[in-house]
């Protein structure tokens, strides 16, 4: 109840971050893989005086940065011999970025996808194997507590209380309003987590921790499908000596790559099946698609805004059918339901927020025209 409450209090905030970033679920921004380079970014976690982990896998002479740094470069070289990639890395070297810096890389680079790449500790010596992670809420104690201590590496940034908005990674609701950022992005992101846990599993038989969530500052400022992997524990000594070594990190860095070329291939399949489809049902004006009746007055729903098209595909908006994109203005808005009776737009509201957009509203038509809501039902009157 705790969660849910908290949760609640930003949706309205979701809202305004839907519509002022966009809605861009599917990373290809409505276009072929074929005919765009695949940006990856790729993020080695800590580095310089922030050496990661804790004091038990340093007493091992495991030192996360270092290790993240090498499967991250690996990783990188793997990529970087296929054609329509393109990698991009937060850090080369032994070097402190901050978080924010290593998001806005990224978003700088307009990428498709982003990989944080660490390495995993516990209080106990007994745990072991290979995690993903997305952002959202904490399933379990567990989950905050790896959000926490990988966040808590801002502390070793100046002003970071100014910088990271008064966050607090030890504040659990601090934690959640990250979450709403990243949301639009979430079933990409698991598909791509999901992905990359297969590969642990089918290509090295590693444990399978299945993908998790938590919220993780890194992924929050991130404006496309993002996943942390955290590649085995230091605290476990076994799989300590495992990650430090030249075949460990080879490894490791081989899953990785190919769940990265499997989840781009996937993308590029998906979009081929739909592209045959996408010039009889995007109208060649969008901009009159509503109604050819100017004086008719239609209410729809609107599910979000993004200023970069995307096809209006049931997997782009989590199964909904029929939904219909208008450009206005400076932004492509997305509508489902469409009717004539205000109570029928209520219960296509009701079903686009059971179906996960709690945000969505419902606006008013007249023909083309987008008027005020009140003005719509004093119309009808």
């Amino acid at each position: 109840m705790f969660i849910k409450s908290i949760y609640m209090r930003f949706l309205t905030f979701h809202l305004i971050v839907c519509l002022y970033f966009g809605f861009l679920s599917n990373p290809l921004n409505g276009q072929s893989l074929s005919n765009k380079t695949f940006t990856v970014v790729l993020d080695a976690g800590h580095g310089g005086h922030d050496p990661g982990c804790d004091p038990n896998c340093n007493n091992y002479g495991f030192f996360e940065k270092k290790i993240a740094l090498n499967i991250t470069l690996k990783i990188g070289k793997l990529l970087e011999k296929y054609n329509n990639i393109k990698v991009i890395y937060t850090r080369k070297s032994d070097v402190y970025v901050g978080l924010k810096e290593r998001a806005g890389i990224a978003n700088k680079a307009d990428a498709d996808l982003f990989v944080s790449i660490h390495c995993d500790s516990f209080t106990s010596s007994k745990a072991y194997g290979a995690g993903t992670f997305v952002l959202g809420l904490h399933a379990t104690q567990r989950n905050f507590e790896i959000a926490k201590r990988e966040n808590s590496v801002i502390f070793y940034e100046e002003d970071y209380e100014k910088k990271y908005d008064g966050f607090d990674p030890n504040n659990p609701e601090s934690v959640i309003s990250l979450t709403l950022m990243q949301e639009t992005y979430s079933n990409q992101s698991i598909e791509a987590a999901a992905t990359i846990q297969k590969s642990f599993v089918d290509n090295l038989d590693r444990k399978d921790r299945t993908v998790k969530q938590a919220g993780f500052v890194v992924l929050k400022y991130t404006y496309m499908p993002s996943v942390l992997v955290e590649t085995g524990f230091l605290t476990n000594k076994r799989e300590g000596v495992y990650l430090n070594s030249k075949k460990g990190q080879n490894e490791i860095s081989g899953a990785i790559a190919k769940a990265i070329m499997n989840y781009k291939n996937t993308l590029e399949k998906r979009m081929v099946n739909q592209q045959v489809f996408e010039e009889k049902e995007i109208p060649k004006n969008p901009s009159k698609i509503i109604s050819n009746d100017s004086n008719v007055i239609r209410f729809m729903v609107q599910l979000a805004a993004s200023k970069k098209p995307i096809d209006a595909k049931p997997y782009n908006f989590k199964g909904l059918k029929n939904v219909i994109r208008n450009k206005e203005g400076a932004f492509y808005k997305y509508y489902f339901g469409s009717s004539k009776n205000y109570k029928q737009i209520q219960k296509e509201q009701r079903k686009a927020r059971r179906a996960g957009f709690k945000s969505a509203f419902i606006v008013s038509f007249r023909g083309n025209q987008k008027i005020k809501l009140f003005e719509a039902l004093d119309a009808l009157k």
